[in-house]
């Protein structure tokens, strides 16, 4: 790969080799399928969805939003992957480190652009961790739904992998309870349809 080097201005070099950092995302392959199931899901895709989704439902969130802060908190809040890899959300030993993996790359790569920049890019991811905003909030239920949907879609892909049970996802979803009630009812009637249908355990 090339690099930036004959760039003069060393802030927008950095910039640069940050955006080149973060098309990484595109080669991070998720657990999920696409909805119609011929690959699996990457990083920038689930990114880009989120984003989509949160904009399209934001009638249903509990609490008034400023959507532009949803919309960048769902393009950073798994850059940290970059580094750190995606860990399997059912998967209790990957957990066990995720904070301090992520935390880790989330010193390296947003340390790697000048201040205030990285700064601001850094506590986006923060807060979308900490859970403690509304536009916080909003954007980790989305990002709950959003697997939910295409699990249902490839026939309880990922859910199979993960031997889950009904339980699970109910625990996994369960910041849409309050963070988008009227999304919870979606939530019960896809894992009820789930176990009907044969894709996920009761």
């Amino acid at each position: 790969m090339g690099n930036f080097d004959f760039i003069n201005n060393e802030k927008l070099k950095k910039q640069i080799e940050f955006a080149v950092t973060v098309d990484e995302m595109k080669n991070i392959l998720r657990r999920n399928l696409v909805a119609n199931g011929s690959r699996r899901e990457n990083d920038a895709e689930h990114s880009w969805h989120l984003a989509m989704l949160a904009m399209l439902f934001e009638e249903y969130s509990s609490e008034k939003v400023d959507m532009g802060r949803v919309l960048k908190i769902a393009l950073v809040h798994d850059l940290v992957e970059v580094y750190a890899g995606d860990t399997f959300c059912y998967d209790k030993k990957g957990n066990e480190d995720k904070l301090e993996r992520e935390t880790k790359a989330a010193e390296k790569l947003f340390g790697s652009l000048d201040s205030p920049q990285g700064d601001e890019i850094r506590a986006l991811w923060d807060e979308f961790e900490a859970k403690e905003t509304p536009e916080s909030r909003y954007a980790n239920a989305i990002d709950r739904i959003q697997p939910l949907f295409l699990n249902f879609l490839t026939n309880g892909h990922t859910w199979k992998l993960g031997d889950v049970h009904a339980r699970q996802v109910f625990e996994r979803n369960d910041i849409v309870r309050t963070a988008a009630p009227e999304l919870w009812q979606i939530v019960e009637d896809i894992v009820a349809e789930s176990i009907k249908k044969g894709i996920l355990k009761p």
